[in-house]
This record gives C-alpha cells, structure tokens and sequence, in this order.
C-alpha cells in the first residue's frame, strides 16, 4: 500500500498483533486501519453485516487521511517558478474507493473538537494543510508522538500562517532590507562579487522568525554556518554588522592585517547579541559545507558549558544550498553526527535555499533525488518545503522548526524554494546557459513589492511601505558617506609563538603523583570483571610506575591525560576505534565480562570541573575532524585530541586541515590548540597503512601556524602532551605516533624522565665520542634500527641525532647538538619514505641554512605511492636504507 511504504512489514505485523491483544496500546489511526483490515478479510456475507459497507468507507477516509499526511506534499506549490501541481493519481479519490457522491457524507474523525466532518471538509482540511504553500515530509518518522504532534500543530490551522499586523510589518521590512541591500551594492560597487541573495529574500524572514520563536523558547545562543549566497545580507540584516564597515571592506579601505592575511569579505564571521540571543556567524571557506561539522562542534562545546540545559539553549543554525545539500557528503557526515553520544548537539535547524540551480548546473544533473533535501530522510526528521514567495509561510514554518527541534532534540529541515535573479556572481550572464528560466525571472518582479500588494489588499498604507524603504534606502547612503573600518574579529591571533625564542614550559609532574594516579586507574569498581587480560595490562603498568622502569606509551600517555585532569584541565579523544586503540595500547574503556557495564578509569581522576571525554567516532575523518577543530577553538582551556585509525586516512579530512587548522588563524584570527594523532611508521603493510604523509603537513607550515612532531618516546609523549597545554599560546599539533614500538621492549622510559626534564625538539646523541666520522639526522621509529645498527656493528664514531619537532624547526638547538663534532664529519638525513616524501622535501633547506650545506639523502627512491605492497620487498628495502647509512657516500 503506498501510503505505508516507508514502514516494514515485521513492524506492522507486531503493530497487528499488539491490536489484536489489546487495542487501545497502539495509535488510534492504526487501531482503525486494523479494524477496516479486518473488515474487509471478512469471509461472511454483507447481509450478515450490516455496517460492513459503512465501516469500509469509514476505513478509505482514514486511508485518504493517512495517505495526505504522507504524500500531500507532491501536491504542494512550492515553487515560484512552475505551475502548481493539481492532481495526483495515488491521492484522486478512486484510489480509495471514493466518489463525489460520498462527499458530503459524514465520517468519524474525533479530532479537534469534531466527531465527524462530511469527506468534503476532510479534504479541504487536507490539501489546505498538506498541499499549499506548505509540503511536509513526516510519516516516516517512526516515534507516534512526534507525528502526532507535527499533527497537532498543522492541521487545526490547515498550516495558513495568520500574522498579525506587526509582524506582517516586520516581514515587509526583513524582505525590503534584503532587497535594497544587494541593489544598493551592485549600483555603489559596481563589477564586484557579493553573491547576491535576491531571489531567496525570504531566508531573512525565516532567520528572524527563528530567532524570535528562540527567545521565547529559551535560547541564550545560535551559532550559524553558511556558505557565501546571501552572507553579506545576512551579516548586514540579521546580525547587525555596521554597514559602513562592510562597504570599508568593499572599497578595501581597511587597515593592514593585523591578525594574518585576512580573507574576502563573503566569507567573514561576526557575532552580536540580537533580541536576547547571542548569534555567531562562522567564518567559513569556499567549501561550502566544511563548516557544518565545525558549527556542531562550537555548540557541543558551549552547550556543555552550560550545564544540563545546555542543548536547549544553544542552537546550531545551518543554511545550505541546494546544489550542495545533495551533492557534498559532509552533509551527509554531519547528519549522521546528529544523534551519536559524543557529536549531538540537541537538533540542528537545516535551511536549504533552493534556488533551483548550481552554478550553471540544473537539479537534473546534480542530484537523483527528487527533493535537494532527501538525504535527510535518513534522520526520519520532519522535512518543510515552502514557497519562498510566500513569506508568511516562510515565517510559519520556521518557528514550528524551532518548536519541533526544541520539543525533540533532533534536526530539522526547511527547503526554501526560490530561485537566483542574477547569475552565480555578479559578473556571471546566466543566460548563457539557462535563457528559458531566466527571462521568467527578469519579468517577475521583487518579493518585497509582490508582498506589499498583498498588504495593500489587506488594508496596509501603501505610503508607510514606501516610507520604510526609504528610510533603509537613506540608513545605507549615510554608512557608505561615514565608511569605518571592519571590527577585529572577536578571538585575535597568538601573541606568543611557538618558535625558538620562547622558554619551555614547565610540563614535569611529581613521582609520588605519577604513582598515586597510576595505581588509581588500576582500582576498579566492586563487583566490575573486565578482561582477564587487561586487569593484568593495568597492573603491569603500576609495577612499570613502582619500580620506575619501563613505562611504556600507553602508560605514558594514560599519564598525560591523567596528570593534566588533575590540574583540572579536560581532555576529549575522539577517533576511530580511539576507547580501545586501533593498535591495542589504550584500553581507556573497560568493558565488565559479564554485563554491558563499563568503566573508565580516567574519568575517576578528574578535579575541579575536568572531564575525560573519549568517543569512538563513526567511520569518518571528514566531519569527526571538522567537530573537534569546532570544539577546539570553543575550549582552549581544554586538550581536544582526533585520533586517524590510521595516519594517510586523514587525507579524507583534507578540507578541514588546509582550509581551518592550517589556515584559520591566517584568515580568520581563530585560534585552536587540537591535537592530531597520526600513527606512522613502515612496517610493511602497503601504502595504505605506512605514512601519515609527514610531507604534506609540512607544506602547509608557514608563520609559525602548526606545530609538527614525531616524539620517538613515551617520556617525549607525555612531556609533548603536557607542553600543549601549558605553553602560552594555542596551536594546532600534529603529532606523527608509532605502531610497532607501541610494545617494543625497547622504546620504553623510566619514571624519572616524566618527572624530570622537558620534550626535546632535538635530542642529541647520548654518546660524546671525539672521533666521529659521520652524524646521522633522523626521526621517529627509523632511529631505534638505526641504533641496532650501530650497536651491532660497533660503530661507535657514528652519532645520531633525532629530530623531534618538524616544525618550527629549530635549527639552534640542532646547532648545539653538532658541537664538539669533527668539521669533516659526513652529515646525511636519513628516513624510511620515499625522497619526494616523509620530513626531506621540507627540512633539506632547513637543514643546508643550518650546516651550511645539504646534508646527504638515506632513503627509498621518490615514488608515486608511498609504500611496496610487499612485505618481502618492504623488509629488503628497509634493510638497505639501514645499511646505506653507514657506508661512506
């Protein structure tokens, strides 16, 4: 039956069987649907039965309703540029058995006040409600309360909005602003881009009705993510940015850059307090939906902040495009985040403008769906298609989105249809591609004139309309005369650097503390059983703390988190796989043998308001990236940690590095102290599995923006841990992590190096033989087999010297180590990627500028793929590179 086709059989089978037990546990509408069901198995005869055929309508009106409910909305008219649709097979009356000669008889509806309505007022309710202005996707939602409550709220009113007189005015004047805005700019700033919003003029109106239903919903915050269409109207109209300012910034009449080098003025943020609502604008790239995730991140954080009524108040706001919402799958990354323990945000308020075209490209072949919107089935959330000509639709729906989201805690989605009177940018003809569609859009006239006839008929002064317009009209020529310069962005760049010059922090913790925690993690709770295993991994790391030796990383870093907890500093680690650790070393998260209970030994040591957050995420990089990075610049007080299953699979987070960690400070002045762990390291296990692609971190290092280190030991783990939050500044830290020396007996630290001591940019050789004929320069896992080389061999006059920090690189104390060395002593790098990649392309300038010349090259030959996928291979490989750095060059 197509009126239930998004629900499963099994389930209305057990629906079916609750009925027959008791009737009254299921919903009345399917209470009736099986009892017409019923009815109509009937094998008797209908003289026997004499209300069967009555009861039969009775069950093809309820049918109709349900169907409306579902489908009502392919009747709807929601697009200004098309016909309305006026029938539709599966909602004609003969696809239930009915006829016009039934409408006007009574049925039982027992809604509303109403025990029974003729079918003629059951279909006006209907299609009033279902298939005007207004389409809704909802009956697939499976949880009867929110259906019923969408219900509730539409058809008593059949979805016409009835504004009253003040907010028909303030509607008039959001569509007049819109409006006036972009024709102002395009006749003072000729030839310049501001991605027009004419056309879509009715986002303002729904961005204001949210914000006003929020204040009476108890919002304190929205945070809002967009994508440059209408940016700069929603800046100048909705979040109050000075006018002037913005035409400072189209005349470029700015100051020098004083928090990096800026960004175009359609991609800027701003934050102001609007009718009792703190509202922020991210900044966000040309990527148009890589700040979905972060926004949702930003709310988790401040939401969090807030305590347990967090969630309803803050609201995470997305507005997207149409094109995109489709075709990029950060959207659907991020919707998936929506109702995952560590990513939820209470519900976020999805806008799609939908103006009905990408660029030059028709929905046709961008998407083969037939709503922009139907990825967000996948929530079986509520989905409001509304004419964007019809504002006070627009107004309607925006605050029930708000009610719904507030009500729920789970997304919502409003597709405004509309379209774009101008091409992709203010240069652009888009006639050249879509002649038809756009010379119906030059004779359409502007909303704020076709809403104000609507206003006239209805009694409204036609002069105080116009008088609003010119008061807008006259507000923008009085900014453009007194331009000032653009506000600072509210979070201003680092003042502290991360280079040479600045002292280390104090990052060591005391022996007796380290043992007290240690051993604290190690007391489980009564009666909780986890794997024998593990009881024996935490007990072997106590005894590793008491003796003092052999601390391996994951002690460690256990250690790290611990310490900092109890300093009252939080700490959130978020990745694949990241409770346990996807090379077994963490095992965060205890798991009892013999229920679903866990425990978390971490969360136990916190002090103060710290917490210890640790999430395995969904399989993304992507959107789980760009939430942490969002969380991060939100909680600088706190250590935010993602974690890469594996090192090169944050190449599926591309966006998120190049475009916010490595250049959101440049851009935008914000700040964020994240941490990535990338394990690296080849062992061989083919190209997938061996390098985080050390070199292409390096290539986005400049201006002292990242921090990039590849700690060889635990002790260098912990203090590199600690150094993050204690140093004067935030900066993002890519921390390039082991696989195999997770467990070797080898890579391991004593106490006494976490409670003394500092991370090491560079650590010398700890021998000081004076007749050194070669130095080696390495880093990561590459020197404990260059160290079994030595050893084996005896070659005691090769020193070798590790380079921990990347970058900033800091040639002096690279310096320091070279002292007392021999000036005819050979000086080779030497790694274990390929030439064109790992620390080489980057450091061998750093390192000519240091030793006057360029060191020698150790490594496998440049290759298009950063590993063999052969074991065998891997290992005759490694063993030359190991060779070769001992031979004479």
């Amino acid at each position: 039956m197509p009126f239930i086709q998004n629900l499963t059989p099994e389930w209305i089978e057990e629906q079916y069987h609750r009925w027959q037990q008791d009737p009254d546990s299921i919903e009345p509408e399917w209470q009736r649907f099986f009892e017409g069901f019923d009815l109509g198995r009937s094998p008797l005869p209908s003289d026997q039965h004499p209300d069967l055929p009555e009861a039969r309508l009775q069950s093809s009106v309820q049918s109709l309703i349900y169907r409306y409910r579902d489908i009502g909305h392919l009747l709807a008219c929601t697009d200004p540029l098309s016909p309305c649709p006026l029938s539709h097979p599966l909602l004609d009356l003969a696809a239930f058995d009915l006829s016009a000669a039934d409408l006007d008889r009574h049925f039982h509806i027992k809604r509303y006040l109403k025990e029974t309505a003729t079918l003629r007022e059951i279909l006006e309710t209907m299609q009033a409600t279902y298939c005007h202005s207004v389409g809704v996707e909802f009956m697939y939602i499976q949880e009867p309360e929110e259906r019923q409550w969408l219900i509730d709220r539409m058809e008593p009113t059949m979805n016409r909005p009835q504004p009253g007189r003040e907010q028909q005015l303030r509607i008039i004047s959001r569509l007049q602003q819109g409006s006036l805005f972009e024709e102002f700019l395009d006749r003072r700033f000729v030839g310049q881009k501001r991605f027009s919003l004419e056309g879509g003029e009715s986002l303002l109106v729904a961005l204001d009705a949210i914000i006003g239903a929020g204040t009476e919903a108890g919002l304190t915050g929205a945070i809002i993510g967009m994508s440059h269409r209408g940016r700069l109207n929603v800046l100048a109209n909705i979040l109050g940015k000075p006018l002037s300012a913005i035409f400072a910034e189209f005349e470029d009449n700015q100051p020098g850059s004083i928090s990096g080098e800026g960004d175009v003025k359609y991609h800027k943020g701003y934050s102001a307090d609007i009718a009792g609502i703190h509202l922020s604008l991210a900044f966000n790239p040309s990527h148009l939906e890589a700040v979905d995730p972060v926004i949702e991140g930003k709310c988790r954080a401040h939401q969090e902040a807030l305590g347990s009524d967090g969630r309803k108040r803050i609201l995470p706001l997305l507005v997207h495009g149409d094109a995109a919402f489709a075709g990029q799958g950060m959207v659907a990354e991020t919707l998936n985040l929506s109702q995952l323990e560590g990513y939820s945000t209470g519900g976020t308020v999805h806008i799609v403008l939908n103006n009905q075209i990408g660029f030059t490209t028709v929905p046709e072949d961008s998407r083969s769906t037939r709503y922009a919107t139907d990825v967000a089935r996948m929530l079986m959330v509520p989905i409001f298609h509304v004419h964007g000509d019809a504002p006070e639709a627009v107004d309607m729906v925006s605050r029930l989105a708000l009610q719904y989201r507030q009500a729920f805690e789970k997304d919502v989605v409003i597709e405004i249809i509309c379209y774009r009177r101008h091409g992709h940018n203010e240069g652009d003809e888009p006639a050249f591609t879509q002649p038809l569609m756009y010379e119906q859009i030059r004779n359409r006239k502007q909303l704020h004139l076709l809403y104000a006839e609507t206003l006239a008929s209805q009694g409204v002064s036609g002069n105080s309309i116009l008088k609003m317009a010119d008061a807008y009209r006259e507000a923008l020529e009085r900014a453009a005369a007194a331009q000032s310069p653009p506000p600072e962005p509210e979070q201003a760049g680092n003042t502290d650097k991360a280079g040479s010059a600045s002292l280390p922090p104090e990052t060591v913790a005391p022996e007796t503390l380290l043992k007290e925690l240690i051993s604290s993690m190690s007391l489980f709770p009564e009666g909780f059983a986890p794997h024998p295993k593990l009881v024996q991994l935490y007990r072997k790391r106590v005894d590793a703390a008491i003796s003092g030796n052999g601390i391996d990383w994951g002690c460690a870093e256990a250690l790290a988190f611990a310490t900092l907890l109890s300093e009252g500093v939080s700490v959130r680690l978020s990745g694949q796989d990241s409770r346990r650790g996807t090379f077994n070393h963490r095992h965060a998260v205890l798991h009892d043998l013999n229920s679903p209970a866990t425990y978390t030994p971490l969360a136990a040591l916190t002090s103060g308001n710290a917490r210890f957050m640790i999430y395995d995420s969904m399989l993304s990089e992507n959107a789980v990236l760009g939430f942490e990075y969002g969380y991060s610049i939100t909680t600088l007080e706190n250590l935010t940690i993602w974690e890469a299953q594996f090192g090169d699979f944050a190449n599926g987070a591309q966006v998120i590095i190049d475009q916010f960690i490595a250049g959101g400070e440049s851009k935008w002045g914000r700040v964020s102290g994240i941490v990535m762990l990338l394990p690296h390291g080849y062992e061989g296990n083919g190209a997938e599995h061996s390098s985080g692609r050390i070199e292409r971190f390096l290539s986005l290092c400049a201006e002292e923006n990242l921090q990039v280190a590849t700690p060889s030991t635990p002790a260098q783990m912990f203090h590199l841990l600690r150094r993050q939050m204690k140093q004067p500044f935030r900066k993002p830290l890519i921390i390039f992590t082991p696989k195999s020396l997770l467990r070797n007996p080898v890579c391991v630290s004593e106490l006494v190096d976490l409670s003394s001591g500092r991370f090491d940019p560079v650590i010398p050789d700890s021998t000081r033989e004076t007749a050194i004929s070669r130095v080696i320069l390495c880093s990561g896992k590459i020197f404990f087999e260059l160290l079994a080389e030595r050893e084996k061999n005896g070659r005691s006059d090769v020193a070798i010297i590790r380079i921990e920090q990347l970058y900033p690189f800091r040639g002096d104390l690279l310096k320091e180590a070279l002292k007392g060395y021999p000036a005819e002593s050979s000086i080779i790098w030497v790694q274990e990627e390929p030439e064109n990649m790992g620390a080489w392309p980057f450091l061998r300038t750093q390192l000519a500028d240091v030793l006057g010349a360029e060191p020698a090259f150790t490594g496998r030959p440049a290759s298009a793929a950063p590993a063999n996928g052969s074991h065998r291979i891997h290992a005759e490989e490694q063993k030359k590179i190991i060779e070769a750095a001992f031979l004479n060059h």
